[in-house]
């Protein structure tokens, strides 16, 4: 059993096309190595056991009542962001220094889940954010590796309802999610209320602006948004995010938001070099952006992509038999090599 060390750096958006389907879509990051990466089917019926501090699966054991498909990071059980039959969805996001779970105790083994699998859990038992809501205050969840940072989670249901899950100080905390965003630390509340020293951006072109006998005017399109913070701190990705989503040209249908969505998540991959020191990169991964996910709540579609391939890749729920299907785990990416297409001109 490994615990990853992960993800320093997402950013989850949500964009609503004219149709009224919901996307949820987001990026992973981990600058330190690179995660094993799989996308996992799991079946009706199908039963699994947490891990506990010291490595042994003996924690909460439960079983599918709903069949999902998740992308796993580094251990087929850590799902960090998945969708099931029913319509949840739900995400984890790294969440250092603000988060606290429980004090973990051997006696509470039968209720006890790993923060990693919380989303395996989730997206297994319920159909909606209040049965979760509900059965939260049965279980402990506990980190089982000392070394790694807290997480919180985004959850989002078929009635266009989404949360934030934060535990601080061994309690659960939901806050409503109406923008649709998510970042990492500080906690959800703070990112909220910290828009608010972005009140003067908006979309467009400003100006031109006279200052006594001076007429200013903009360099160019955009100049709206001049001050939107582009550094890739939590509470700058937040913000601009934030103004990114809310600002986006509404889509037709849900298969044109979450192709906006790779789009705007594009601002969001993170180079590798920005988060280590010049010469003190630790491996020659591609971009510190592992991978990037959209999912179509509404049609019932995830697709991703990878840093080894940006060539978007979907898992259509609708043609799966959660009821047959066997539990299954496959690499995200078959070949590690960028989908290239030369072209040949005429004779």
């Amino acid at each position: 059993m490994a615990h990853p060390h992960i993800a320093n750096a997402c950013t989850g958006i949500t964009l609503t096309p004219k149709d009224k389907s919901v996307v949820v879509a987001r990026t992973i990051e981990w600058s330190g190595s690179e995660m094993k990466s799989d996308y996992v089917i799991v079946p009706q019926g199908y039963t699994q056991k947490s891990f506990v501090p010291g490595g042994e699966k003996d924690g909460l054991e439960f079983s599918a009542r709903y069949g999902y498909v998740g992308l796993a990071v580094v251990e087929p059980e850590y799902i960090v962001e998945g969708l099931n039959e029913a319509g949840l969805s739900a995400g984890l996001f790294y969440f250092p220094g603000y988060g606290q779970y429980e004090a973990y105790d051997p006696a509470d083994n039968a209720t006890t889940i790993s923060d990693f699998q919380l989303v395996s859990w989730m997206l297994s038992r319920f159909s909606t954010i209040d049965q979760i809501q509900d059965a939260i205050r049965d279980v402990r969840v506990v980190g089982i590796d000392p070394r790694a940072s807290t997480v919180h989670w985004r959850i989002a249901d078929m009635t266009g309802r989404q949360v934030v899950l934060e535990i601080v100080d061994g309690v659960p905390h939901f806050y409503e999610n109406t923008l649709g965003v998510l970042t990492n630390a500080p906690g959800f509340e703070w990112q909220m209320t910290n828009l608010n020293n972005y009140v003067n951006l908006t979309p467009g072109t400003a100006g031109p602006t006279d200052i006594r006998n001076l007429r200013m005017k903009s360099f160019g399109g955009g100049s709206g948004m001049l001050g939107l913070p582009g550094d890739v701190t939590p509470p700058s990705r937040f913000v601009r995010a934030a103004f990114y989503a809310a600002t986006a040209i509404p889509q037709d249908t849900a298969y044109g938001a979450v192709m906006q969505a790779f789009h705007i998540l594009n601002n969001f991959d993170v180079p590798l070099g920005t988060q280590y020191p010049i010469d003190q990169v630790p491996t020659p991964m591609p971009s510190a952006t592992q991978f990037t996910s959209a999912t179509d709540m509404t049609n019932q579609i995830l697709y991703y992509r990878t840093m080894y391939n940006s060539v978007i890749r979907a898992i259509d729920l609708s043609k799966i038999n959660f009821s047959d299907v066997k539990y299954q785990v496959h690499p995200m990416d078959a070949i590690r090599e960028q989908t290239v297409i030369n072209i040949q001109p005429d004779a």
